[in-house]
């Protein structure tokens, strides 16, 4: 019997996430008035305070996906005993669970104005990830705002 590989690896998905976390943050910066969900102007607007809602609340669980995703990267060199290798990745991606949890709290009661805030410093966090403006990733945050409220 052959070995079951999993091409879905937690590291896979960290790559992905933070990927479609830069496009995300990215979406949300073109938006053209950051007051616009404030405001829910009736239109146009609408649809522009839906997807930024999509696009917050996305960020937010992605982060939350990363947060959880850590321990299971790290389980592989715990068991060799690369004890400082584990800790040193483990405290690389702290801030990806506090971020997430602050932006979830945000996102749920329509401070924008913290999650502007809390965009610019996760995307401080993750500048060193490049992603080509033609990238085939779609748009991953659509309907996150119901996931979100679940």
């Amino acid at each position: 019997m052959s070995r079951v590989i999993n091409p879905d690896s937690a590291g896979k998905d960290r790559t992905r996430l933070t990927k479609a976390i830069v496009i995300a943050i990215r979406e949300l910066a073109r938006q053209s008035d950051p007051s616009i969900p404030v405001r829910a102007q009736a239109g146009s607007g609408q649809d522009q305070v839906a997807e930024a809602r999509d696009l917050a609340a996305f960020i937010a669980l992605a982060l939350q996906t990363i947060a959880a995703g850590i321990d299971v990267s790290v389980a592989a060199w715990e068991k060799r005993d690369y004890w400082v290798k584990a800790d040193r990745f483990r405290m690389e991606w702290a801030w990806a669970g506090q971020m997430g949890e602050k932006m979830r709290t945000a996102v749920l009661s329509d401070d924008w104005g913290n999650v502007a805030m809390l965009s610019a410093q996760i995307a401080q966090k993750l500048q060193k990830i490049k992603v080509s403006e033609n990238h085939r990733m779609g748009s991953p945050w659509v309907g996150a705002w119901e996931k979100l409220n679940k």
